[in-house]
């Protein structure tokens, strides 16, 4: 068994561990909206775009040239920067190698040659088995948002751990704005089209939440809507909160 960085060539193995490890851990999802997600996100020209990408971090676990896991994932600029895993996948037959743990120290170890701090990871509430496996190793529930799948809302817990206790102290700064002064955390970022956006807050104790702050234009009259996707109203920043949007990954 062999754990590389994806290419292009790949695309075909990783949609067919895609769509196995789905199918087995995402039973509450019809085989049409598993097969129609895996087709799109997989096709050939956007796997290839996406190895290439800046800050991309893609793994695949090969047997004898055979795709039978990978995991995906990119860097987001936040103090310290936070490695945020997308998908983590192994076919059902390949699960009792362990492979699943070796995919994730690999990227652990990618993602902190990088400056990472902490690493972040996202799994949709009803796949028991997923979340359990980022308790087991470490991962504290941080957040749980809904997203949207062909049309239906699921709950979806978003997991963070430190790589290194450093990467628990927070970087905040305050922030002249037209709504008065805020506490921007930096620790706190999530990608956009054209920058981050971090969480402001309205006090330093990080008690009251204002909102988003775009360092692409250092704006923070941005809008959310009821899933999280966030626009910056000044330059047009833009972050779609989940993974399940095929642009956003």
């Amino acid at each position: 068994m062999e754990i590389r960085e994806a290419r292009a060539s790949d695309a075909g193995g990783i949609a067919d561990a895609a769509r196995a490890s789905m199918r087995d851990s995402y039973d509450f999802l019809d085989d049409e909206t598993i097969g129609a997600v895996v087709d799109e996100w997989y096709d050939g020209e956007r796997v290839a775009g996406r190895v290439r990408a800046e800050g991309s971090a893609w793994l695949v676990a090969a047997d004898d040239d055979e795709v039978v896991g990978f995991v995906q994932g990119a860097l987001v600029d936040a103090e310290p920067p936070v490695g945020e895993i997308h998908w983590l996948h192994v076919a059902p037959d390949a699960r009792e190698a362990g492979l699943a743990q070796q995919l994730l120290g690999q990227v652990q170890e990618t993602f902190e040659k990088r400056g990472a701090g902490r690493l972040r990871g996202t799994v949709l509430a009803e796949n028991e088995a997923g979340w359990s496996f980022y308790e087991a190793d470490g991962f504290d529930r941080a957040d749980e948002r809904e997203v949207t799948i062909a049309g239906d809302d699921y709950g979806e817990y978003v997991y963070e751990r430190a790589i290194d206790p450093a990467a628990e102290e927070l970087v905040v700064e305050p922030v002249e704005t037209p709504a008065g002064e805020l506490v921007v955390n930096f620790s706190e970022g999530e990608r956009g089209s054209k920058a981050p956006f971090y969480a402001a807050y309205r006090t330093r104790d990080l008690a009251e939440r204002y909102g988003w702050y775009c360092s692409n234009c250092e704006s923070v009259s941005t809008a959310m809507d009821s899933m999280g996707r966030v626009e910056c109203n000044d330059c047009g920043n833009s972050r779609k909160a989940t993974r399940w949007d095929a642009s956003y990954l």
